[in-house]
């Protein structure tokens, strides 16, 4: 059966690749995906599936359904693209329109390979008479907002089974890794204007806020745990030197491999702003962004992932697309490539980097069953929810860097378009089997519910925190 799904993808190819080239040139920021969404939306409307646009809060969330009874399968795709990353798919330097957004993380093929890889199952429901209900969650802002936080918070993944999504990366792998958790809050410091040279005493600085906040949050950093994470940005801090600053912004993110560890870091930086407000006789806001969870890896999946990848075969390429690879290899220095690749700890990375190789085509057993990788996912919340696999294929160069130009011309040109494919293979024969081996199912979710011994899930984001939709629309420009 897995057969008839990726026979509709091989005789869709065309049309799978214009679909995520059409998000990739749509380029849309979180919260704002309006365009991208419907499209894909479209997509799947016109394969059968019924859709829910708008679910969460969220304009660009939706839902699309096919089919009845159990088991249910979820696949997620996202679709926002990162500020200032617009880049023409060429080995250097030259963005489509200059400042402009652009896919640096793939969240074009992101999106697509859920979609058709939702649609290639269904073809085989359709044609085998199977019960079983497919949904393609349409998950917006990964980058900024975590918008499957909100989804989860209101009930849309409520008895799902099993979820696939697939992510862009230099590698073909089904990890075992977590993530670290992770809280996004500003901090707005309201003081008093003053002539900063006649009456600064009068004044009470916003600035000054800020800035013995940042320096206590810095002492603080000795004494928390290596793996945690603590940066922030000023966004804002006054208009000119001869004015005592009422205003300043400062935007963090508090991370750290355990939910409980987060909170437990963020009350600390909390305390430390509202000792900033007190030392400058300042009024003190906090505003609320994100919360994450860490990411519960599922054993089962992945190992059924990898098999179904093997069965595919990894992509070949061709003259040109070795030569695109060797032509972007000549904008990141030897050097670069070999930090990369160290903090990936693929086993025998050092080759890679001695042999002079570009684009890895190993298919590869999970090495990261213990570690906890630096970044943070909204799909951690979706992991604790329901059994839940984000593979990986390789999209881009060895050379080319994550939430960089290089990426977004990868994720643009072909050796985007055979990950793209692979993945949405790899992903439809998965979710066939599921739905196929009942017995492989109860496999995956009895060892769900013993990773979940001892935890339950406490949704990061207060009740009241509503997605941030006014901010995205600002800082996207649609709105002044």
């Amino acid at each position: 059966m897995k057969k008839d799904a990726w026979g509709w993808i091989s005789d869709n190819e065309k049309m799978i690749i214009e679909a995520s080239d059409k998000v990739w040139e749509l380029a849309e920021l979180g919260l704002v995906e309006e365009k991208s969404a419907k499209y894909l939306a479209k997509i799947l409307k016109a394969h059968g599936f019924t859709i829910e646009m708008g679910v969460a809060g969220m304009p660009t969330a939706f839902i699309a359904t096919y089919g009845e009874g159990n088991p249910t399968i979820g696949f997620m795709g996202e679709y926002d693209a990162l500020p200032g990353l617009s880049q023409k798919p060429v080995p250097y330097q030259d963005p489509v329109i200059e400042g402009a957004p652009g896919h640096g993380c793939g969240h074009n093929i992101h999106g697509v390979t859920g979609v058709m890889g939702a649609i290639a199952t269904k073809v085989v429901i359709e044609k085998n008479g199977l019960k079983g209900t497919l949904k393609f969650f349409g998950t917006p802002a990964e980058e900024s907002s975590a918008g499957k936080v909100f989804m989860i918070r209101a009930g849309c993944f409520d008895g799902v089974d099993a979820v696939f999504s697939h992510h862009p990366d230099h590698f073909n792998a089904a990890g075992l890794g977590s993530t670290l958790a992770v809280i996004g809050v500003k901090f707005h410091f309201q003081g008093t204007t003053a002539h900063a040279a006649a009456t600064p005493y009068v004044g009470r600085s916003a600035l000054d806020a800020v800035e013995l906040m940042n320096i206590g949050v810095n002492f603080m950093r000795e004494h928390i745990v290596q793996e945690a994470r603590i940066h922030y940005v000023i966004e804002e801090g006054g208009m000119q030197p001869n004015i005592v600053p009422d205003y300043a912004r400062s935007w963090y993110f508090v991370r750290a491999p355990e939910r409980e560890q987060v909170d437990q870091l963020y009350d600390w930086v909390l305390k430390i702003a509202e000792g900033a407000a007190l030392m400058t006789q300042t009024k003190l806001k906090v505003e609320f962004m994100e919360g994450i969870c860490n990411v519960l890896p599922s054993k089962g999946l992945s190992d059924l992932v990898l098999a179904n990848m093997r069965e595919i075969g990894a992509p070949e390429y061709t003259d040109d697309e070795m030569k695109f690879a060797k032509d972007m290899a000549k904008t990141v220095s030897k050097e670069v490539k070999r930090e990369q690749l160290r903090a990936s700890k693929r086993p025998g990375w050092e080759q890679l980097v001695e042999d002079d190789i570009h684009i890895d085509r190993e298919i590869h057993d999970p090495w990261d069953e213990d570690i906890v990788w630096p970044g943070s996912t909204d799909t951690g919340d979706v992991s604790w929810i329901v059994p839940t696999m984000e593979f990986t294929t390789a999209t881009a160069t060895l050379e080319a860097a994550s939430h960089d130009w290089q990426w977004t011309a990868c994720c643009g040109m072909s050796i985007g378009h055979k990950s793209l494919i692979f993945a949405t293979k790899t992903m439809a024969g998965s979710a066939v089997e599921l739905i196929t081996k009942p017995d492989l199912l109860k496999k995956i979710k009895d060892e769900h519910t013993k990773r979940m011994t001892g935890k339950k899930y406490i949704c990061p984001i207060p009740v009241d925190v509503k997605p941030p939709i006014e901010i995205a629309r600002k800082a996207a420009g649609l709105e002044e």
